[in-house]
Parts: C-alpha cells; structure tokens; sequence
C-alpha cells in the first residue's frame, strides 16, 4: 500500500512527467480541441472540480476527507466548497468566450489576489501563478480555474503540507481531470 506522503508526491510527479512527455512529442491531443465559449451553463470541463471523482482524488492525495457544497453557477463562475474539518478549500471556475477576455481576467485576478510567483511546467496548462496566501490560478483554453487556500490552516494535510504544496496538488489533480487522466 502506498502512503499518503507518496502518493501526494507522486500526484505532482506525475504532473510534471506528463508536462516533460507533451513537450517533447508536441501539442496533446486534449489541447487540440477548440475551446468553446461560455454557455448558459456550466461546461462538463468546469462541472469536473466539484464532481466525486475530482473530490476522490483530492481526498486522497491531501489524506483529509471533504465534504463537498452544492456547486453554484453566477455569471459564468463555477464554484464549490471543499469543507474539511479545519477549513474550507474553494474551487472555481471561470468561464469566458475568448482568447482575448481570458487573459484580461487572468491578468485581473493576478493583480487582485496578489500574484506572488509564476508557476511553470503544471501539465495541461496555458499558465499559472500562486498567489500570497498560497492559492493557485491556473487558466487553459477559455476556463480560468482557481484553487482557493485561504480559509485552510497554514500547515494541512496528512501527512501536513504548506499552502503552497496544497494548492499546488490540487491545481494537479484539476488539470489531470481536464485531461482525462
């Protein structure tokens, strides 16, 4: 049996092999889809960060079990709340219609949360900063997903693990699941 710890590393391990692999073979097919505009509602892609497989896997590689709100859908946002019993984690998705408006939210939500660092080589993205409460911003095609940290406890998991590696894990799994991992 694998222990947690492993199974968090091997989580953005295998983020990162995936990130090695596309680079050398080229454009993944999973991006040579056309991304579609924002709908009157949620894209399934958006509808994955709150589903019981995504909720599953960040179960696991965080080893805390989470309960999951019922997802809300103003204004082209998804989002849900990962309640532990020490915090409460939110995932996000914004939905745009355009090359053009996902970059000036990104570029938006980088000023307004603070972007601390910007975060290369996470599998499957189109860029993606963390921000100074740890949090995570990831944008791919027209989606803009954002992995809120700040309602956790500063040292989280099992084993326990900053912010950062928190976030981090989680952008992972989301990004594997946008993928079809």
């Amino acid at each position: 049996m694998i222990g947690r710890g492993v199974r968090h590393q091997l989580a953005i391990s295998a983020s990162l092999a995936a990130f090695i692999v596309e680079s050398a073979l080229g454009v993944s097919a999973a991006w040579a889809a056309t991304p579609q505009p924002a709908g009157s509602t949620p894209s399934p892609i958006a509808k994955m960060v709150c589903a019981t497989k995504a909720a599953t896997e960040i179960d696991e590689v965080l080893g805390e079990k989470a309960s999951v709100s019922n997802p809300t859908w103003k204004n082209h946002l998804y989002s849900c709340d990962y309640r532990f019993k020490s915090g409460t984690m939110v995932l996000s998705v914004k939905e745009l219609s355009s090359a053009s408006q996902t970059s000036a939210y990104f570029d938006g939500l980088a000023q307004r949360l603070h972007k601390s660092l910007t975060i290369y080589g996470l599998s499957h993205s189109e860029g993606a900063f963390r921000t100074e409460d740890g949090s995570v911003v990831v944008r791919k095609d027209y989606k803009v997903l954002v992995v809120d940290v700040s309602g956790l406890p500063r040292h989280f998991g099992e084993p326990e693990t900053g912010l950062d590696e928190v976030s981090l894990t989680v952008a992972g799994v989301i990004m594997g699941c946008w993928n079809g991992d």
